[in-house]
């Protein structure tokens, strides 16, 4: 009678590490396309989160109540006037915080110099404001001061973030000037960006009575900026129109800032679920990957299956040696991809400005996902090794 062997739990491990420990070259690429797959699926997710908390809290602290009212733009990009009356009408709308108006001046550009060619602007705009755009847009000056009551009526302007960047004006001080519309004016103020307002950062701002007495600003504002009360956005929004343009409201523009950053977060979780199929697209192939690995394990240790079925090892206990194998490949495969996709996700984040944001699920999931795939990969190979008479397997292939 063949005597049989008992294999415990503990024995289980050592035995299901002996190829690993032989062949370690071969173990660690096997592993590699695991960790690939796994890495994805962590940082895809990891990433995911991270910018989306990132704009979410951004949106919390701009706050969702921000609306503009426009007219449009003509074919040049140029924004069209509203009526001279649309800033005192809104005022007067219930739910209404603040308006600041502001006018795009058209036939005006800003330069460094009076050296610069005409044609070079930049794509920076002039815009004639006053101090109400500072507090109804929750700004910040980054630099100096913006306008107000005092200089308003002198060539003074201010900056926004992106007209400062393309200008070259890194500092402010009482010799800092840019040639606007045909004159010097005085940079009083850098901003810091408008994420609601991008037209504002690429904007260099004087007041409403310099443009006035300099370029013939006749009062009629192109753009409106809306502070409504939270409770009562919707309520406001849908006034607007009708209120700002009352001979044409179907022409008026009225928007929510806010919502292009909503989007963004629907975006980001579109190509999230994009790129989480490439993951598992990668995971499928490090798993076939594994499979191979292992039929080839068997048809090379034929000699080895054989000498432990002759000296008594059941099937179950060869299956279990192949099984436990796999296993043993694939978590490392997954412990290493958790930990890349994390390391993706941590330096990415930090270079963002972002929270670093994991989701738990991500973590444990990519290791349970791992050694799924794992077993799954094996239990062909190991039942073929199962399958294997003593006096077969010991045969020369």
């Amino acid at each position: 009678m063949t005597p049989t062997s008992k294999m415990l739990a503990a024995d289980l491990l050592p035995t299901g590490t002996l190829g690993l420990r032989t062949r370690r070259t071969r173990a660690v690429l096997s592993a590699l396309g695991i960790a690939i797959g796994i890495a994805a699926i962590v940082a895809v997710l990891g990433v995911t989160r991270s910018s989306q908390s990132a704009l979410l809290a951004q949106i919390d602290r701009l706050g969702t109540n921000l609306l503009t009212v426009a007219n449009g733009t003509d074919f040049g990009g140029i924004e069209r006037v509203l009526p001279a009356e649309a800033t005192l009408m809104i005022r007067r709308v219930e739910g209404v915080a603040h308006v600041a108006p502001t006018a795009q001046l058209a036939t005006r550009n800003v330069y460094r110099s009076n050296l610069v060619p005409a044609g070079q602007t930049g794509g920076l705009a002039v815009r004639a404001c006053d101090a109400s755009l500072l507090a109804t847009l929750d700004g910040r000056v980054r630099q100096g001061r913006f306008i107000d009551q005092a200089t308003a009526a002198y060539p003074v302007t201010v900056l926004g973030y992106e007209a400062a960047k393309t200008l070259g004006v890194t500092r402010v001080d009482p010799g800092t000037r840019v040639w606007l519309g045909g004159h010097w004016f005085t940079v009083a103020g850098i901003l810091d960006p408008f994420p609601f307002a991008p037209e504002v950062d690429r904007s260099a701002l004087i007041g409403f009575p310099i443009a006035e007495e300099l370029f013939g600003y006749d009062g009629h504002p192109s753009r409106l900026y809306v502070r409504a009360q939270q409770e009562r956005v919707d309520q406001v929004a849908g006034l607007l129109g009708a209120t700002a343009n009352p001979a044409n409201p179907e022409r008026t523009e009225v928007t929510r800032p806010s919502d292009a950053l909503t989007a963004r977060v629907a975006v980001a979780q579109s190509a999230g679920t994009l790129f989480l199929g490439l993951g598992a697209i990668a995971l499928l192939v490090g798993g076939i990957g594994i499979g191979n690995i292992m039929v080839i394990s068997v048809l090379e240790r034929r000699g080895e299956i054989g000498l432990r079925r002759a000296l008594g090892a059941t099937r179950g206990h060869v299956a279990g040696q192949f099984v436990a194998e796999s296993l043993v490949l694939s978590a490392l495969g997954g412990l290493s991809g958790v930990l890349l996709g994390c390391a993706a996700t941590a330096a990415l984040a930090r270079s963002r400005g972002w929270e670093v944001l994991i989701p738990p699920e991500a973590l444990w999931g990519g290791l349970l996902v791992a050694v799924a795939v794992g077993a799954v990969a094996g239990l062909y190979p190991a039942l073929r090794a199962a399958r294997l008479a003593p006096a077969e397997a010991l045969r020369t292939v």
